[in-house]
């Protein structure tokens, strides 16, 4: 089992501290999550029992690569990942760019979770139409997996057309970073197991785990992608190296945590999971 810390419930001012710590007790990597923008008017939930916003509009946002690649110079071993980008609000070129410096600059550490997003006027604000989303996250995927792997690219899709381009150089990993697909509805698992080398979720229990893994394992099986590694990954609470079995034994591969309940405690929180847990 791997294990990673949601940078994401920390605000912003503990990031460094927390990831620098992460590295040092040998956690596997560190989740940013990322909005372009976010809507005085917001509406609705990535979670589908809720119908308000987890977040309000004032939450402090930072551009996840960015930060990602200060962290990369400042950790060691720990990989970086976000937790997830909202690449379909982006040209391809822009995010394969992003992507492309952090891994090369990390050494090979990155990890792309990316989504079609849930906050719909997000979508608006930024000119575009949400009901496209999911078709815009499909095409870019394409073409950054094509930027990162090829050697010329052309592509003339319903979204993005463009004539032959190079892209150097490519990333450390290869083939490429991996594409980790989030969401949890069933064209967001379906796209995990079509285009995704994993499926990264929200918070989950042992209980509510089962229905996407089931999904996701008849899906890949529809795609004839059941073989080879895929990734699953959910938030989830770890109380005991009793509980890391359990989720193991449910699929998972890889669990982000929070081991605290304030920002102040995030330091502490980590070292006592990693004393009890690792």
């Amino acid at each position: 089992m791997k294990f990673g810390v949601a940078l994401g419930r920390l605000y912003p001012q503990h990031y460094d501290e927390v990831a620098l710590e992460a590295d040092r007790l040998d956690f596997e990597s560190v989740w940013i999550p990322e909005h372009l923008v976010l809507p005085v008017d917001m509406g609705g939930s990535p979670f589908a029992e809720e119908d308000h916003p987890p977040v309000p509009p004032s939450s402090p946002v930072l551009e996840p690569f960015s930060y990602l690649s200060y962290l990369a110079g400042r950790t060691s071993q720990i990989r970086l990942g976000t937790h997830v980008y909202l690449l379909g609000l982006r040209h391809p070129f822009v995010a394969a760019r992003a992507v492309q410096t952090l891994d090369i600059i990390s050494g090979g550490r990155t990890e792309v979770g990316v989504g079609a997003g849930w906050l719909r006027s997000e979508w608006t604000a930024a000119g575009f139409d949400p009901r496209t989303r999911g078709r815009r996250l499909d095409e870019a995927i394409e073409v950054c997996r094509r930027l990162w792997t090829d050697e010329v690219v052309e592509h003339h899709g319903e979204f993005y057309d463009f004539e032959a381009v190079l892209f150097e150089p490519k990333p450390v990993q290869k083939p490429h970073p991996p594409i980790l697909v989030g969401g949890e509805s069933d064209p967001a698992l379906r796209r995990a197991a079509r285009l995704g080398d994993g499926w990264v979720g929200m918070k989950h229990t042992l209980e509510s785990v089962k229905e996407p893994i089931e999904k996701l394992r008849r899906f890949r099986a529809d795609y004839d992608r059941s073989e080879g590694p895929f990734e699953m990954i959910v938030l989830a609470r770890i109380d005991s190296p009793d509980d890391v079995k359990r989720w193991e034994d449910a699929g998972i591969t890889r669990l982000i945590v929070t081991p605290w309940r304030t920002g102040d405690e995030a330091l502490d929180g980590i070292r006592h999971f990693a004393d009890e847990i690792f």
